[in-house]
């Protein structure tokens, strides 16, 4: 797996500081924007989403390169609607090895389980392939295809959704997969726009409590996990 953050709203935290006094000052944006200054920005932006009106974040966007994750995550990651999506297609590109192919670590670390999951892909693989050379367009042929198979997507989500994003895949209930993929965009956009992701991750964080109830996993310890995303 690699995430890289591409592109993103140049100055976010200006920008972001800027709407927030659009809508109750005098001046024009441009006005506003050109007399923001970061720690201006930074009192604005903490103050405003402090009173929960969180829809002046939306003008930053962030773009990722998400690569060498399984479809099975990505199902989960476009199930985000307000986001831009674009995706390695099947129809075009021929899966044809092994290597693009991921084995969760909790296959990969049983024997048994590992070898059954090697011999079942290889079979998938052969009878791919074997398809294709029948004449079978790619577009059919990966009918056949697990969720194993290797993608590659980019990815666009402003900074609000991108915060409700990880309140939902950066907890430890969330599949490892988007749970790791989760935690890496975080560390990476907290890099550029800190206080617009300051106290960003699970839900726990903000809450001080975790939210899933009788679904609450053992190994959720809220202050242990506000540390760690502290520590991105």
């Amino acid at each position: 797996m690699k995430v890289k953050l591409l592109r993103y709203t140049a100055d976010p935290e200006l920008l972001c500081g800027t709407a927030a006094l659009t809508s109750t000052k005098t001046g024009s944006p441009s006005e506003i924007f050109d007399k923001m200054d970061p720690d201006k920005a930074k009192r604005i932006i903490k103050r405003v989403t402090g009173y929960g009106h969180v829809s002046v974040i939306e003008h930053a966007s962030f773009t990722f390169s998400i690569e060498g994750v399984s479809r099975a995550m990505t199902h989960q990651l476009v199930r985000h609607r307000i986001a831009s999506y674009t995706q390695q297609s099947q129809r075009y590109v021929t899966y044809n090895t092994l290597e693009k192919y991921v084995t969760p670590a909790s296959i990969a670390d049983k024997t048994e389980a590992k070898e059954l999951f090697k011999e079942t892909l290889e079979r998938i693989s052969k009878t791919y392939n074997k398809l294709l050379k029948l004449g079978i367009p790619k577009e059919d042929a990966r009918f056949i295809l697990p969720n194993a198979c290797k993608t590659n997507i980019i990815v666009t989500m402003n900074a609000r959704e991108l915060r409700h994003f990880f309140n939902l895949r950066c907890c430890v209930r969330a599949q490892w997969e988007i749970r790791e993929t989760a935690t890496e965009m975080l560390k990476q956009v907290k890099k550029v726009a800190p206080v617009l992701f300051e106290n960003a991750g699970p839900s726990c964080i903000e809450l001080g409590y975790c939210p899933e109830g009788k679904m609450k996993p053992p190994e959720c310890n809220v202050q242990e996990i506000k540390k760690r995303f502290q520590n991105l």
